[in-house]
């Protein structure tokens, strides 16, 4: 039972963690100024902490299979540059400058400190880890769980040439065992450039944390790209704020912004923007381009699982923005970019139920 009980905390304070995201300001260097303030009364967080382990609704899981466009290295080498794929949640694949090179890489079963409890993914990755051409660098935005995950990233050093990381999630990648040559660290603003692309860290607002003790300790970024004329955004997790026009005022125009659009609650907005918002982001961003990720892979909120396409297609069409929606596996085409199918509609209605997945080892 204790065992039990020491294996599940990591978990539980996560989860706790992310109602009060203001449990540790203090901690935060001087410069992360954009966390929320205030969190959730005790009371609110247990109460939502026992809706969300008892009291989901059965739409936040799809009923059907995902359909997911299974990749081999070989149609990778083969892609032309300027290549970006989704393959899963915040996990994206960029062929940049003839080289390869992946942010938040979570391919485990689950998104947990624990592979026996935690949220499931709904698909398996299009391709695994021991199929993917060598890596240029892995790029984290922060050090959450479904962003940083220890075992793909024990799995991806040994074809990863580089880490690129916030303050503070640097440290713990070397801890973990990355030769701390081949990490990069960078503070909000700070850039460095790696193989020809440049990638600069601007703030979120979010928070950091992976158990009880160590709320806010690690810095948390999304990552301006910077690939020869091409320019890409990878927001990772944020709440709307006015540092999105900023960073585009600074950094922008963006040939394609790569947006969060899930896992988001009205109780919780402060820290995973909701879909109308992600949209106003991408024009303060001065984007071209939208393609809205964290979303179709893990059950991290109330809402119905294909919600978060469906709001943003909708708040683009008013604005007149022009949003990508590839398959997972799917290739997005730099140089021509389009809008995609709307491949979510087919997987609940008439569907057969999904199929256990077959995971490799991570």
């Amino acid at each position: 039972m204790k065992t039990r009980i020491r294996l599940l905390s990591p978990l539980l304070a996560s989860a706790l963690a992310a109602c009060n995201p203001s449990s540790d300001t203090a901690s935060v260097p001087a410069s992360t100024h954009a966390a929320p303030q205030e969190g959730a009364p005790p009371a609110s967080r247990l109460g939502l902490w026992w809706d969300f382990f008892f009291n989901k609704p059965a739409s936040t899981v799809p009923r059907g299979a995902i359909p997911v466009q299974p990749l081999r290295r070989a149609d990778l080498e083969a892609a032309p540059d300027n290549s970006v794929w989704r393959l899963g949640h915040s996990t994206v694949l960029l062929k940049l400058q003839g080289r390869f090179w992946l942010t938040d890489p979570v391919f485990s079963p689950r998104s947990s400190p624990v592979q026996w409890a935690g949220p499931k993914r709904f698909h398996a990755p299009p391709i695994t880890i021991d199929e993917l051409p060598p890596i240029e660098a892995v790029v984290i935005s922060h050090d959450h769980y479904d962003h940083l995950d220890h075992a793909s990233v024990m799995a991806l050093r040994s074809k990863t040439a580089h880490f690129i990381a916030p303050t503070g999630v640097g440290d713990l990648l070397v801890a973990w065992g990355i030769a701390a040559d081949r990490v990069h660290q960078l503070a909000w603003w700070q850039g460095t450039t790696v193989s020809g692309v440049e990638w600069t860290a601007v703030p979120t607002q979010h928070f950091s944390g992976r158990g009880l003790t160590d709320t806010n300790r690690r810095l948390w970024c999304a990552w301006a790209i910077r690939a020869g004329e091409r320019r890409l955004f990878f927001g990772a997790d944020s709440g709307y704020f006015d540092g999105f026009r900023t960073i585009g005022e600074r950094l922008g125009p963006f040939d394609l912004t790569m947006l969060e659009a899930g896992a988001y609650d009205p109780r919780w907005s402060a820290i995973h923007m909701l879909p109308e918002q992600t949209v106003q982001a991408h024009q303060d961003l001065r984007g071209r381009w939208l393609m809205p990720i964290h979303n179709g892979t893990f059950d991290l909120a109330f809402h119905p699982w294909q919600q978060p396409f469906e709001r943003v297609l909708k708040a683009a069409a008013a604005q007149g923005v022009q949003v990508t929606t590839p398959r997972m596996g799917e290739r997005v085409g730099l140089d021509a970019i389009q809008p995609g199918e709307a491949w979510w509609r087919g997987v609940d209605a008439g569907a057969h139920p999904a199929a256990p997945h077959r995971f490799s080892r991570v």
